[in-house]
């Protein structure tokens, strides 16, 4: 959280692919580095570099992906997503079957160390966009004082705002919801991670239909639609009867909320035209807020139990229907 807002600052300029490329050599020496660690204080250390180092390789692998085609921003977000709940749902497995075949989870570190340095290779090759402040010369290139710009700007704020509203019915649901169904549910730990795994699974299903989705389509409209969708979905979650049927309500919701994200982040990247590697540096000043939802929660159940702590995410969907525009205006084509 400190080194992101400088990386995304310093990847408005022409050594954004050095600053990426170095980044993806980070990550695969990381992984190596906690795979083969002899003490938990080294395993520690590799995990603490390999965050911002993540930060420079993937999130300014979506800037840039952002840039490539302004107009498809949303699509494109939401393959990305679709990406990610691919890893999402492999990733366990992989994990999984290493401890059962070699009952060592170091295998997969050293595995995935070796299937980075692909990715790296390719984002060298890859044609990355120039960023606008470099190509143009301009008084848009980002400084630290444009971070505090962008704050003041109405439209960034607003979509600041959707991605930690959206949030709550996301990782921070996520992060409560094994410990809910064994504790209130009366569910066994083994059916709260199937309920995991459903939510994984729900989030490759949105992402794909969201893909198609944008098409036709407007997305202020649609996290607007699925916002008061959920309104209604998230509650008949905490109130119906027994496990099963609140795993099935709960994958209903991961499909309907899947979008919110890449929708959120498609349009803040669009709000600050064309500076990408700004839009990285402040959704990464944002950050913080998201590590108060779980307190947040945690606090209210020690006072009055998790059911009803739970009913406090409920305000994510409400937030987002007021913060959101009937129809938001798509950037223009530079935009």
């Amino acid at each position: 959280m400190v080194l992101e807002p400088a990386i995304g600052l310093a990847a408005d300029t022409r050594h954004r692919r050095l600053i990426v490329i170095g980044g993806g050599v980070v990550v695969a020496a990381t992984l190596v580095a906690a795979g083969l660690a002899p003490v938990f204080a080294v395993f520690l250390a590799a995990e603490c570099l390999m965050a911002p180092a993540a930060g420079a390789f993937v999130s300014l692998s979506q800037a840039s992906l952002m840039d490539r085609a302004p107009a498809e921003r949303e699509r494109n977000m939401a393959r990305w997503m679709v990406a990610g709940s691919i890893g999402n749902v492999v990733g366990p497995l992989l994990l999984a079957g290493a401890v059962a075949v070699s009952r060592s989870w170091r295998d997969v570190f050293v595995v995935l160390a070796v299937a980075t340095l692909p990715l790296v290779v390719a984002g060298w090759r890859a044609h990355a966009p120039v960023p606008r402040s470099e190509e143009q010369h301009d008084e848009h290139r980002p400084r630290p004082a444009a971070l505090l710009a962008a704050l003041r700007d109405r439209e960034v704020l607003r979509w600041l705002v959707a991605l930690e509203a959206g949030d709550l019915l996301g990782d921070a649901l996520l992060g409560f919801l094994a410990l809910y169904l064994v504790d209130v549910g009366g569910a066994t730990a083994g059916v709260g991670g199937i309920a995991v795994a459903a939510w994984s699974a729900a989030g490759l299903v949105g992402g794909a239909a969201l893909v198609r989705l944008t098409r036709s389509m407007d997305g202020a409209r649609y996290l607007r639609v699925s916002a008061a969708v959920s309104l209604v979905l998230y509650p008949a979650f905490l109130l119906v009867p027994g496990p099963l049927p609140k795993i099935a309500a709960v994958f209903v919701l991961g499909v309907v909320t899947a979008g919110w994200y890449p929708i959120a982040q498609a349009r803040l990247f669009g709000s600050l035209h064309g500076r990408s590697g700004l839009a990285v540096a402040v959704s990464s000043l944002t950050a913080p807020i998201g590590l108060l939802h779980p307190l947040l929660v945690a606090g209210v159940a020690t006072v009055a139990g998790l059911q009803t702590a739970l009913w406090l995410l409920l305000t994510g969907p409400l937030v987002l229907l007021l913060v959101v525009p009937r129809r938001a205006a798509r950037p223009a084509s530079e935009a």
